[in-house]
């Protein structure tokens, strides 16, 4: 019978490389503890690269620029698979993915229906902040984003050629999840999301 940490190999390099994996995910092969020493050996051996405590990355190795990393929000995105938790960006996240923003943020914020936690990977942090369900209704990825930005803004911010750029981003979402989010959304950001329906629903 092959050992623990021959099993979790074999698994491990079946994959792609530049492919997460977290120990939790192999449970089938034999406790917690026996998991992680058999990780902790991969790594050592230097088949996995740790990133943060459970999170471990098959690298991907590129001859000029060296190890080629997954982006914080791709780990963050495959965090919450696991976790089977929806999140969404908020703040400078959602400024910066809409173009409102130059600035790639250090520290990612992200609303949760899963469990509170705080991940450092390198000198950037994902934290997962525990949220009401009616703030995670939201269907659309461009207006959840929209009213993400707009809500880190704020209304005394948002000034006409924010507007204007909101409005140009929100031709690109489907006219149902501007119906869905503009009812879930503030008044004064929803009234935004209703000018970008009467817009679709007349061009």
């Amino acid at each position: 019978m092959q050992s623990i940490h021959n099993q979790i190999y074999n698994k491990i390099t079946k994959h792609k490389r530049g492919k997460l994996f977290f120990p939790s995910e192999f449970s089938e092969f034999g406790s917690a503890p026996a998991v992680n020493m058999a990780f902790s050996r991969l790594e050592k051996d230097g088949v996995l690269e740790r990133l943060a405590q459970g999170i471990y990355l098959y690298p991907k190795k590129d001859p000029k620029f060296g190890t080629l990393y997954p982006s914080t929000e791709e780990i963050a995105q495959q965090i919450a698979r696991r976790d089977h938790a929806k999140i969404i960006p908020t703040g400078a996240a959602a400024l910066q993915k809409l173009g409102l923003s130059t600035q790639v943020p250090m520290n990612l914020v992200y609303l949760t229906d899963g469990a509170p936690r705080k991940i450092k990977i390198g000198k950037q942090r994902i934290t997962f902040k525990p949220t009401t369900a009616k703030k995670l209704s939201t269907e659309g990825p461009i207006s959840t984003l929209v009213i993400q930005a707009l809500r880190e803004l704020g209304k005394e911010h948002a000034d006409g050629q924010v507007v204007e750029q909101v409005s140009q981003v929100l031709k690109n979402e489907q006219l149902k999840n501007l119906k869905n989010d503009a009812k879930l959304a503030p008044a004064w950001i929803a009234k935004i999301l209703k000018d970008a329906i009467k817009k679709a629903t007349n061009d």
